[in-house]
């Protein structure tokens, strides 16, 4: 080989290792600007999907909160303490049929003071559930 056919294989060699490089780095450039904006874009839509879920439940929350709210403020305080009183008239009433051995009216008067307690216990403003 001459000196001009090794000078032209260095030339070649070198553009094509020229030429390989920059399409290498234009690729390499294009798949991460195409990359980050499938990620930008998926994670964006995965964000929307879960603010929405969340949006619903807290709204459900405080729905149920404001018809708690509603209800301790439609009934007076006495009708709390008016049915902590039924609740243990009944657990009395339940005692009574115990020791006359009547097991079906006793059952009876203590399920209707669970019933009068769950009541009251709606009634209550207080409670850990609005504290938190």
């Amino acid at each position: 080989m001459t000196a001009i056919q090794i000078y032209a294989l260095i030339s070649i060699v070198i553009a094509l290792g020229i030429l390989y490089w920059v399409g290498y780095k234009g690729g390499l450039t294009d798949g991460r600007a195409e990359g980050y904006e499938d990620g930008h874009t998926q994670g964006f839509m995965e964000g929307m999907d879960l603010g929405e879920s969340a949006s619903a439940t807290e709204l459900e929350q405080v729905t149920e909160r404001c018809r708690r709210l509603q209800l301790i403020l439609d009934l007076q305080p006495q009708d709390r303490l008016t049915l902590l009183a039924i609740a243990e008239k009944l657990k009395l009433a339940a005692d009574t049929f115990r020791a006359v051995r009547s097991e079906s009216q006793a059952t009876q008067a203590l399920a209707l003071r669970d019933k009068a307690l769950g009541m009251a216990a709606l009634l209550d403003p207080f409670t850990l559930e609005d504290a938190a």
